[in-house]
């Protein structure tokens, strides 16, 4: 039987994680429970739903576009990573460390910014400013940390898919929200991510009425853009010159990307792990099998320590593109400008 019709029989339960969740964030808006705000600039992207919503890449928007004029750092849980506490990025640094998206931020950026993972973000901020005056950051970006009410961001985005928009969604486990549609309050921008590149000003606008925002509430519409050249250690292949491969995802929705790659009619087989998927010795012996291996950034990093997959692994980068992108920019840089 399908997934969806097992979740529509844990339906019964959402209301007791709704109750949860919903108690939890009274709590911390009437002050019970105590949020700590900073006097420096905490920008927050995260989103009301379970993985998938486009995260790692409006992080990276953010780092490309700020990382020339402030000294940045991002901080993560660091989830499935096998290290406890606070751990700062260095040249020592691993996925198994780290976790997949903050060792992918290192990767690209190390020269950049900081690198930083600790479950608990108020502990991490407070370590990242007390570093070195060099090494102190002046701008934070929290990933995934919508719901780590301890620390009262500056500037929350949100984000949510166009093809399942958490206004359209029910609480975990019947759905994939992990708390209250309410709870949408809390952002002061919202990134609808995964729009068609074709998205109408009809359609938008019946989006943005189903959201209806605050007032001091900005909606966007955000498209993946893919790049045209697959990269690997020391090489880059054109994607136009693929005859045939393997397409291995462990990411939480890779139907864009397949979608991407149907439309360009290429020949591929798909293997479709779960998101964070832990590779076994099992599943490194299938991918040796196999003649050349696209896989995403994410996965990337994670098996690039594998020599027999050197030669063969290469990645299909993407960005994301912001309608209005000037508009948003300028909330970004405007906030930042009355924080520091």
């Amino acid at each position: 039987m399908p997934v969806k019709f097992y979740r529509k029989l844990l339906f019964p339960f959402a209301p007791v994680y709704f109750g949860v969740t919903w108690l939890r964030n009274k709590l911390y808006d009437a002050g019970v429970k105590k949020s700590t705000s900073f006097d420096f600039p905490v920008i927050c992207v995260g989103n009301l739903s379970v993985g998938g919503t486009g995260k790692t890449p409006m992080i990276e928007y953010l780092i490309e576009l700020l990382k020339d004029d402030y000294n940045i750092a991002t901080l993560s849980r660091g989830y499935k990573r096998k290290t406890k506490g606070f751990q700062l990025a260095n040249s020592e640094a691993s996925a198994d460390s780290l976790g997949d998206e903050p060792f992918q931020f290192y990767s690209k950026f190390k020269d950049k910014i900081q690198v930083a993972v600790d479950a608990d973000r108020v502990h991490g901020i407070e370590i990242l400013k007390s570093l070195e005056k060099e090494n102190s950051p002046e701008i934070i970006l929290l990933d995934d940390a919508f719901q780590h009410r301890k620390v009262k961001a500056g500037l929350n985005i949100l984000l949510t898919t166009y093809s399942n928009m958490y206004t359209a969604d029910c609480m975990l486990p019947a759905g994939d929200l992990r708390e209250p549609i309410s709870g949408a309050k809390r952002a002061h921008i919202i990134v609808i991510t995964k729009c068609p590149v074709d998205l109408t000003e009809e359609k938008k606008n019946s989006v943005i009425k189903a959201i209806n925002p605050y007032k001091y509430q900005t909606v966007f519409f955000s498209s993946i853009v893919y790049s045209d050249a697959l990269k690997s250690f020391n090489a880059d292949i054109n994607i136009e010159d693929l005859k045939e491969f393997t397409l291995m995802t462990g990411i939480a929705n890779p139907q864009p990307l397949v979608t991407h790659l149907k439309k360009k009619n290429l020949k591929f087989e798909h293997l479709n792990f779960k998101d964070h998927h832990d590779f076994s010795r099992q599943d490194i012996e299938e991918l040796n099998k196999k003649e050349l291996i696209v896989t995403t950034e994410k996965d990337f990093v994670r098996l690039q320590k594998i020599d027999s997959l050197r030669g063969k692994l290469y990645y299909l980068p993407i960005k994301v593109s912001i309608d209005d992108s000037l508009k948003f920019n300028n909330l970004i840089t405007d906030f930042i400008v009355t924080k520091l």
